[in-house]
């Protein structure tokens, strides 16, 4: 049980820091404290889907990524990264407009919006940006460019346009003529793993490296460029060329983490594309094999659009940014894809390189703890280009850890999942890195893990006495984060349990698409993935 607190005196009573900017009457956030950029640098901002946050060389020595890790060595490492709602669209959604699910108004799996007030490409473009995208956006319309003076995009074979047809696909056509681009015969949310069976050369990890590295090496504008590398792997289908698999030993890869609270998972069916089960050690490593074996092929691209840089000239004048839109579970905790509040589905990698001539008040290879999310990069690339920042925006700038050795920052960071694969997988958590807790909104269980003594979340400290005051402090600060959607989530200063899914917001900007027709739209999605098998 709870005691009733208002949201306004929770906030003066907890501790709460401010995000690191303040407001100005304009509804703009004022400039940052202590600018640094004398000039507007090039931002290349690189991601990857489904890549766990633990899937570098930086955390866990196996993984071979030496040029990804180089972005962190060459500037700040953050520890505790996050995606506040961890599946494909609506992460990209607040990577788009910098803001809380809430706030853009996907709460899960859903289409992205034709339009948002704040749009991260259409902002630098306004800047004197020059805006770019290659590889996979996952927006709707699929060539929708949210600002973009252009994009190439590599949609993994989904087709939501009547006769859309991706720029990787026609390229493909084009290399490859009567060749299958699916050859390998695994889906896109597929467990199976197998080699690629086709030339490394028409791979679509291949194309985005090679179209990027085209991009820079055409580049003779005088404009800054803003450019966007999303490559579709290490999400399925795990599909690396037979070179990457021989960089690892399968005998050195760790079998999924197992939990006493998660054998309730284990013995779900047996399909290609489960949400959850247990398909044994073996099946769980290969999959893991071909999974980091698909991380190092980017690693290697990754390389090569650095090295791009370098030969023209701009390198030293860069932000680099590499990160993801989620994780993915690989069999931990009998859960596999992502959309739970899990490290393996929730924590991603977050890396950020500045250029030299910034004035850095930290050694670069800083490795950060505080809480940080996808929203944040918004206004860290418009707090470079020296732009100020929409006052809706959710996110705050990460350049304040090279400006500041302490700076204001948030304690914790809101996380929450609409539901998806099963009915009791709808639910909202907190954490600062050090600490979880995760309420399930229709049934009404919690979770709580300590991260600092058990990362691999196996011990759930919610059922232990020795840690009620614990529980009870987060359970208050979810109360105080979901009180503002009203007595349907809030009542008397309780959680309150849902038996209906609210999966669009009423902050989501497409009117025209309800929260109805987005659940029809998620149950579609989902057949589909299981028709493909």
């Amino acid at each position: 049980m709870t005691a009733k607190i208002s949201r306004r005196s929770f906030l003066q009573t907890s501790g709460v820091v401010a995000a690191g900017c303040s407001i100005a009457p304009s509804g703009l956030h004022a400039a940052n404290k202590n600018t640094i950029p004398k000039k507007q640098p090039h931002i290349i901002f690189i991601m990857t889907d489904q890549h766990r946050g633990d899937a570098l060389g930086l955390i866990n020595p196996i993984i071979k990524t030496p040029h990804i890790d180089q972005i962190g060595k060459n500037g700040l490492i953050f520890l505790n990264g996050y995606t506040s709602t961890p599946s494909c669209t609506p992460a990209r959604s607040g990577l788009l407009t910098g803001q809380a699910p809430w706030n853009h108004g996907m709460l899960g799996y859903s289409r992205v919006a034709r339009q948002y007030p704040i749009e991260l490409p259409r902002l630098l473009r306004d800047s004197g940006y020059y805006t770019f995208g290659i590889g996979k956006m996952h927006w709707y319309p699929q060539k929708s460019l949210h600002g973009f003076h252009g994009t190439l995009v590599d949609e993994s074979g989904r087709i939501d346009d009547d006769g859309y047809v991706s720029d990787y696909r026609d390229w493909f056509r084009l290399n490859g003529p009567g060749k299958d681009p699916d050859k390998t015969g695994i889906g896109w949310n597929e467990n199976r793993a197998d080699t690629y069976k086709l030339p490394k050369k028409l791979h679509p990890t291949q194309w985005t490296g090679e179209t990027a590295i085209q991009f820079i090496e055409n580049y003779d504008l005088e404009n800054p460029m803003f450019l966007k590398v999303s490559f579709s792997r290490p999400h399925s289908p795990y599909d690396p060329p037979q070179e990457y698999l021989d960089k690892y030993d399968i005998k050195d890869i760790e079998g999924p983490v197992r939990s006493e609270w998660s054998e309730k998972f284990a013995s779900e069916k047996k399909i290609h594309s489960p949400a959850f089960g247990d398909f044994g050690d073996d099946f769980a490593r290969k999959s893991k094999h071909h999974y980091y074996a698909n991380i190092s092929f980017i690693d290697d691209q990754v390389g090569r659009i650095t090295d791009a840089l370098k030969e023209k000239g701009i390198y030293d004048d860069c932000i680099i940014c590499f990160t993801a839109d989620h994780g993915d579970m690989m069999g931990d905790h009998n859960h596999w894809r992502k959309t739970y509040a899990y490290e393996g589905s929730a924590k991603i990698p977050f890396l950020m390189q500045y250029p030299k001539w910034y004035d850095s008040k930290r050694e670069i290879g800083t490795e950060v703890m505080a809480p940080v999310e996808l929203r944040d990069f918004l206004p860290t690339f418009l707090d470079a280009a020296g732009t100020s920042i929409p006052e809706k925006v959710d996110g705050s700038s990460l350049l304040s850890f090279v400006k500041e050795i302490d700076p204001e920052w948030r304690e914790y960071i809101d996380l929450e999942h609409a539901t998806c694969y099963k009915p009791h997988n709808y639910w909202a958590a907190l954490t600062d890195g050090k600490m979880k807790y995760i309420w399930f909104i229709r049934t009404g269980e919690e979770q709580l893990f300590n991260l600092e003594e058990d990362p691999k979340e196996t011990s759930d400290l919610s059922v232990k006495r020795k840690y009620h005051k614990t529980l009870e402090k987060w359970r208050e600060r979810m109360v105080a984060h979901l009180e503002e959607r009203g007595e349907s989530f809030v009542k008397d200063g309780k959680l309150v349990t849902r038996e209906k899914t609210l999966l669009i917001g009423p902050n989501f900007p497409d009117k025209q698409w309800s929260n109805k027709e987005a659940l029809s739209y998620w149950k579609n999605e989902t057949n589909k993935a299981f028709k493909m098998l």
